[in-house]
């Protein structure tokens, strides 16, 4: 089981340069994915209708998926040789579970990465004098069904992320990894993004919620991409990566 390769790590390891810098390059990452992200729903919404929010629209969808899943490929291209560009607490959490990054040095991701969507909220909202819409479940839509909705697309979504970035076996498929990891997520959203917004990560949520201070069912947007990470990772690494695969060496960190 992966679950033997899980390290603590040190409390030094959360403030080593190198960690310091990762984190810097996941909240860069960060505030690029969700100002892209949540800026161009804001845009489009501004577009059409003159004001701050509008109901849902094909159009809508499409070009929030479009536009997230761009900004995706590239925020995690320019954090990959960094600190791997994760850009999502739930792709932390997963790599945490495969022994791929330790407990100590994932702390300064997760800070980061709410940091980052939290301040490119606020920019957001400075620059455009609109709100940042929180994420929320349509009408019609439980709790329930919501989970479903995020544990699946962030299974996806994580296994993606094991499949071209972590396995050690994925030779010239990493090449592509940030354009397979934005494609997923093009899609959930394109899927989820009706019933809950697809969300498929905390930070992202996490962010207009802060700004905007709606927290309506924000829980879901943790528990549901957090449960998802731990199933994908704990599914490819126990079934496809080799027993001799290595976690990374805490003097590595």
């Amino acid at each position: 089981m992966a679950i033997y390769r899980i390290a603590i790590g040190t409390v030094g390891e959360a403030s080593h340069p190198s960690a310091l810098r990762a984190a810097l390059a996941e909240f860069f990452s960060m505030l690029i994915f969700v100002f892209a992200g949540q800026g161009s729903g804001m845009a489009f919404n501004k577009l059409v209708t003159g004001h701050d929010s509008a109901g849902q629209s094909a159009d809508g969808l499409i070009i929030a998926a479009l536009s997230h899943g761009f900004a995706l490929i590239v925020a995690v291209s320019v954090g990959a040789n960094i600190s791997g560009g994760h850009v999502n607490p739930a792709v932390t959490f997963g790599a945490f579970l495969g022994g791929n990054i330790s407990l100590m040095r994932s702390f300064p991701y997760w800070i980061a990465q709410l940091l980052g969507s939290t301040v490119a909220c606020m920019l957001l909202k400075h620059a455009t004098g609109m709100e940042t819409p929180a994420f929320s479940l349509s009408s019609g839509v439980s709790t329930s069904n919501a989970l479903v909705f995020e544990i699946v697309m962030t299974f996806g979504l994580v296994y993606t992320v094991y499949a071209t970035a972590v396995d050690p076996k994925r030779s010239n498929v990493g090449v592509v990894a940030p354009i397979a990891i934005g494609l997923i997520v093009t899609a959930n959203i394109l899927v989820g993004g009706v019933f809950d917004g697809a969300s498929m990560n905390p930070a992202v949520s996490f962010g207009p919620a802060m700004v905007s201070w709606s927290w309506d069912n924000h829980w879901v947007y943790w528990v549901g991409p957090m449960t998802g990470a731990a199933v994908a990772a704990l599914v490819y690494d126990n079934l496809f990566i080799d027993d001799l695969h290595e976690p990374l060496a805490t003097n590595d960190f």
